[in-house]
């Protein structure tokens, strides 16, 4: 059975899930922007920070870019659902990390992190809190918030350790060429 494959006295081998604190750094900091935003912002309202860049109070009950945010709130559902499923796969997929695939590592807990923060909104509220205006002139990316830029920062990771950077030979403990 599919149970049998997640070794229980493995996952919580230090060694393996000593990156886990990364991921409760990234919800500790997305909830935090978040309620700070909520506090002290009206819904739509707008800060200039810099020349192409607003902290811009939005609701997303969406996914990605706004996915089926008009849907009629089954999504909410939906969303929280696959999450949870992410986040449980990558906690067994850390647990099984070698001591040594430290970039894998970190990557999967941003991941995981910015997926935890998101889910939290989205069963609290219904919907994720954004807030981070990137644009110029009149074009505007999609509104996000920290535990987006974590996916994001973590999934480049991922592709990077895909293409071998920052893999290291054990037995030669150095990186890969």
């Amino acid at each position: 059975m599919w149970w049998d494959m997640v070794k229980i006295d493995n996952m919580f081998d230090l060694g393996r899930m000593k990156w886990l604190w990364l991921s409760l750094v990234v919800i500790v900091l997305d909830q935090a922007t978040k309620l700070t935003v909520d506090n002290c912002m009206s819904l739509y309202s707008s800060i200039a920070l810099l020349p192409s860049l607003k902290l811009t109070y939005v609701h997303n009950t969406g996914a990605a870019f706004s996915f089926l945010s008009q849907a009629g709130g089954w999504q909410r559902w939906l969303f929280s659902g696959l999450a949870i499923v992410v986040c449980v796969g990558i906690t067994v997929w850390l647990s099984r990390l070698k001591r040594h695939e430290t970039l894998l590592a970190v990557a999967l807990c941003l991941v995981l992190g910015g997926a935890a923060g998101n889910l939290i909104d989205r069963i609290a509220y219904g919907y994720v809190i954004d807030f981070i205006d990137v644009y110029y002139q009149d074009w505007h990316w999609p509104a996000f918030n920290f535990a987006d830029s974590a996916i994001t920062v973590g999934v480049i990771l991922l592709i990077a350790e895909s293409f071998g950077i920052g893999v290291v030979h054990r037995e030669a403990g150095r990186p890969a060429e």
